[in-house]
């Protein structure tokens, strides 16, 4: 009989999608076939001609589940769907049989099944699908994400909680992710002390990682939109800094931090030119990871030669730099199956932070 499971969140970016990623790997260590299923899928792409969710396709392509993709995101929101749903055009009906039928079939094939939620409890709510429905139609044991923190944690969790119980839904395990290492123990503590005699089991995930939480170069050119150009072999490369060039060179140079992502514009030639000068030399290569040059004005074919001829990568995109800096500190990374390094990270880490034998008791 296929176990299954529900990883949900108190919100975005708590990171549902890592712990899932490293479920999947712990799973398969113990079980021979091991599923995933997004049930409720916002964020739709076409996967090998199939419409899926994004963090589908993910799981698909790191775990070798293509053959499955038919079924790892039944139910996806294209745009307009809630609109259609809202009109009575589509049903919440036919949503509940093809998650079911697809579940039962995902049962069949596999020995233990991950659904992986979407945002908080009450998302899909609009086509009267949340997750604590979702999580109960399906019959799966919840296991819910946390970011770090005491306060946050517990008030975030008491607000989804009402929801869960509310459907019926058995809400099981509380994974409080992204801890401060040196507070881990402490936090814990505490968060097991608040939910005590509530019936949920309280474990640590991941401690906060820079490596995990911060964007590849290619990560944030796809979210710019525009070619990473340079070093290609540099794509992968983690940006731990995001620094401003808007002070004198000097300036800018001499504050550099660890594989550093620079913004400066397309009209400061001399930075552009020290920089991809700099780039050369290894102890500054390890501080630049790249450049963003943002601006109208085009960068001066002197300057373009020497930025071609470094090999430094670089994000060339005709936006304010405000805009841009805006876009980057806004921007929140999320793992794709090219971020090599992450997930191997990831795999190795989960093998020491998570304790899968004690999720699957729960089952």
């Amino acid at each position: 009989m296929c176990r299954k499971l529900f990883v949900a969140a108190t919100g975005q970016n708590c990171g549902k999608t890592t712990i899932s990623v490293s479920l999947i790997h712990l799973a398969r260590r113990k079980y021979g076939r091991v599923g995933f299923m997004k049930a409720i899928g916002p964020k739709c792409v076409t996967f090998n001609g199939v419409p899926m969710d994004k963090d589908a396709v993910l799981m698909a392509q790191i775990y070798g589940l293509e053959e499955d993709r038919r079924l790892m995101s039944p139910v996806v929101l294209t745009k307009g769907s809630t609109k259609r749903f809202i009109d009575g055009e589509l049903a919440s009906a036919t949503a509940i049989e093809k998650l079911q039928r697809t579940c039962s079939e995902l049962e069949a094939k596999n020995d233990f099944l991950i659904i992986e939620g979407a945002g908080h409890g009450g998302v899909g709510s609009v086509i009267g699908l949340n997750n604590a429905q979702v999580a109960k139609l399906l019959d799966a044991p919840v296991v819910m994400v946390a970011g770090g923190g005491i306060g946050n944690v517990i008030d975030s969790v008491r607000l989804n909680m009402g929801l869960y119980e509310r459907e019926g839904a058995a809400l099981r395990m509380l994974l409080v992710n992204k801890l401060i290492t040196e507070k881990r123990a402490s936090s814990l503590g505490y968060l097991q002390k608040a939910f005590a005699g509530s019936g949920i089991q309280v474990a640590g995930a991941f401690d906060y990682s820079p490596v995990l939480a911060n964007p590849t170069l290619q990560n944030l050119a796809r979210r710019l939109g525009k070619p990473l150009k340079g070093d290609p072999t540099q794509q992968h490369r983690i940006a731990h800094n995001i620094q401003l060039g808007a002070a004198s060179s000097q300036v800018v140079i001499d504050g550099l931090q660890h594989s550093t992502l620079l913004i400066t514009t397309s009209s400061r030639d001399e930075l552009l030119v020290t920089t991809a000068s700099l780039y050369h030399i290894p102890a500054y290569r390890e501080k630049i990871a790249g450049l963003v040059i943002p601006g109208h004005t085009a960068i001066s074919p002197v300057t373009q030669k020497i930025l071609d001829e470094s090999g430094v990568p670089y994000i060339r995109i005709e936006e304010t730099t405000a805009q841009v800096f805006t876009k980057l500190l806004d921007h929140v990374s999320k793992i794709t199956a090219d971020d090599h390094e992450k997930l191997e990270l990831l795999q190795s880490t989960a093998e020491t932070y998570l304790d899968f034998a004690a999720i699957d008791a729960l089952l």
